[in-house]
């Protein structure tokens, strides 16, 4: 007589809630880290002993080794090959952006608002994110290949496109920028990793794909370093002291508005367009994101003795926002079915 089967018992009280816990502790970790950042200022900013930008840029590029040992040359060309992926995103960073925030303009008045929305339109000319752009891909199981070529093109294409984007709307001048050093990172951080792990694929790839839980888990963590930091530098220099709490309140709703607003577009454009649920992924997390690292270099160059202040306020509450909101975002897309719709 065979004996029936086990039903499982349904986790009920504190078992449930551990379970929980257990499966959102990356959404628990930001909250955490920000709430460390506001206590602890100095222990993650420049006063710190620690080489935070050192250990962060070293995570990034054991990162996207590791994204190049899961690509074969292969999907790496496919990836290329997907020009209306690549066109979409970059049209949705260097052309949608600008001309929402011209939309707004009429909006702002007076000479500290039209000083705000100079500080928004610069936000908006600026190229994506690199690092975390392909992190929330990864973490959203999303197009990997398309993501790392989108991310380092729009980095490229903002060096130029940036610089003239500011100087035709807020009549800045772009001479005698040098470039040289952006390119260097890049090329150092992202490109050079990634066709190091693309060259041993064919050795250490499948021991990567074995380990993508493992390697998913320390994206994670490097996102939560980046946030540490970025909202340590950004108590520490007293980015919020000289706004009252309700222009700051304000402001950040924008952000998170502008956010969803070129996420919720760039959905609809893709599925429109027939795009698969990766590719859409794709272009909804490489679009929307906007550079800190461009904009301050940027800022200081573009406006100097202005690079403070209102001007780089709205892009540090974007660059702070955008991480907690998209790694939210993505968490949940990795858990939904591929046909299922994205919930903010």
């Amino acid at each position: 007589m065979s004996q029936p089967t086990p039903v499982p018992t349904p986790l009920t009280g504190f078992s449930a809630l551990l379970a929980r816990i257990a499966s959102e502790w990356f959404l628990l970790g930001l909250g955490g880290v920000v709430l460390l950042a506001y206590l602890f200022p100095d222990a993650g900013s420049a006063a710190s002993p620690l080489p935070w930008h050192t250990i962060t840029t070293v995570g990034v590029s054991i990162i996207f080794f590791a994204y190049g040992l899961r690509l074969s040359p292969a999907k790496l060309k496919a990836g290329m090959r997907n020009w209306q992926l690549h066109m979409l995103t970059q049209l949705t960073t260097f052309a949608l952006f600008p001309l929402l925030a011209l939309a707004v303009r009429p909006f702002f008045t007076g000479e500290e608002g039209q000083l705000l929305w100079q500080s928004i339109f610069f936000l908006c000319a600026l190229p994506s994110t690199v690092s975390t752009s392909v992190v929330m891909v990864s973490i959203a199981l999303g197009n990997i290949p398309a993501a790392i070529f989108n991310a380092t093109l729009s980095g490229l294409l903002g060096i130029v496109l940036t610089p003239l984007l500011a100087g035709l709307v807020l009549h800045t001048s772009a001479a005698g920028i040098p470039l040289q050093d952006l390119i260097l990172d890049l090329v150092g951080q992202v490109i050079v990793p990634v066709a190091a792990g693309v060259l041993l694929n064919r050795w250490l790839g499948a021991f990567a794909e074995r380990n993508g839980k493992l390697l998913r888990t320390s994206d994670q963590v490097i996102i939560l370093l980046i946030v540490f930091t970025a909202f340590c530098e950004s108590f520490a220099e007293g980015v919020f002291r000289s706004y009252a709490i309700q222009d700051v309140v304000l402001l950040s709703v924008g952000m998170i508005a502008l956010y969803f607003a070129v996420f919720g577009l760039v959905w609809g454009l893709g599925r429109l367009l027939g795009f698969p649920h990766e590719d859409r992924i794709t272009a909804v997390f490489c679009g929307s994101k906007k550079s800190l690292v461009h904009g301050s270099v940027f800022a200081s160059l573009l406006f100097p003795g202005a690079a403070t202040g209102a001007l780089l306020l709205p892009l540090m509450l974007y660059h702070a926002l955008q991480i907690i909101v998209a790694s939210t975002m993505a968490q949940r897309m990795s858990q939904q079915p591929a046909a299922a719709p994205v919930s903010a």
